[in-house]
């Protein structure tokens, strides 16, 4: 096996704002923390959605679970001096490592802040912070749903690197091939980061179907004509599911990939299975 020994493991939860959420979540928990992942990072709301909730999972999941905990910041709809409060805030309370993103505007908003680009954001980070933060960005292997090129996308990616982005966790995907494509391109175009692929499990096709189509995921067409194909089979879905994933995983560590950065949905059953068939 050609592992790196060194793969980053790193889960993503929501922030929960009901106590059924939080529930959910604190029975996942142990599980998850079973698997000893580098670091868990937190998601943010559009247009800041989620202020309050994201710093108080944070908190909890530092002092309560004593895992690593990277805040996502999300700079659309937000100003220069409420993103430079959350920043010192996170400083003061230890935070090492966020995640800067653009995000997108709340339903109904026009107003984009004082800032329009993740590239902006993370300049903004290293103007107040200096190297405080280790920083991640979002990549998209197969290209932003907003971008009018390729070309472009790799653009704006490399803004966000050259403006000081540590590394990089991608949109998930279910086709390898374009995550080590947009690997070639970013080494051509001299972005030598770590570029970890980020994971989603399946437990819903109808869900997954809904969310890609709106985010521009991908799902190959001979995944997506086999999950139509079960139905309402939902073992038959799951069971499936986790053999697409798993087998995507092995194929990323097995050239190299520097980790994995899955999407848990905050539910441990999926994600621990596919850590578990992969012998990590």
């Amino acid at each position: 096996m050609n592992r790196s020994p060194t793969a980053l493991h790193s889960l993503e939860f929501f922030p929960p704002k009901t106590d059924e959420q939080r529930d959910t979540l604190e029975k996942a928990l142990p599980r998850l923390k079973s698997q000893t992942p580098d670091y868990v990072s937190v998601t943010f709301g559009a247009g800041g959605s989620t202020l309050n909730y994201t710093p108080e999972t944070i908190r909890h999941l530092r002092d309560t679970h004593s895992l690593e905990a990277a805040p996502h910041i999300s700079c659309i709809g937000g100003t220069a001096t409420s993103i430079a409060e959350v920043l010192q805030r996170y400083k003061s309370h230890g935070i090492r490592h966020v995640v800067a993103l653009r995000g997108d505007l709340p339903s109904g908003s026009g107003d984009f802040g004082d800032f329009r680009f993740a590239s902006e954001l993370v300049g903004f980070i290293r103007r107040e912070t200096g190297d405080h933060f280790h920083v991640d960005v979002a990549a998209y292997p197969e290209c932003h749903p907003q971008a009018r090129s390729p070309q472009d996308d790799l653009d704006a990616f490399k803004r966000k690197i050259d403006a000081g982005a540590n590394s990089a966790i991608t949109q998930y995907f279910y086709n390898a091939d374009a995550y080590w494509h947009f690997v070639d391109a970013c080494e051509a175009a001299g972005i030598t980061v770590p570029i970890v692929p980020g994971i989603m499990p399946i437990g819903s096709f109808t869900k997954l179907a809904r969310f890609s189509d709106a985010c521009g995921a991908e799902i190959p067409r001979w995944i997506r004509r086999r999950f139509e194909g079960f139905g309402d089979d939902v073992a038959s879905i799951r069971a499936f599911g986790l053999d697409v994933v798993t087998e995507l995983c092995d194929r990323l560590l097995e050239r190299g990939a520097p980790g994995l950065h899955f999407y848990t949905l905050n539910q441990a059953s999926l994600t621990t299975t596919i850590w578990q068939r992969l012998g990590l």
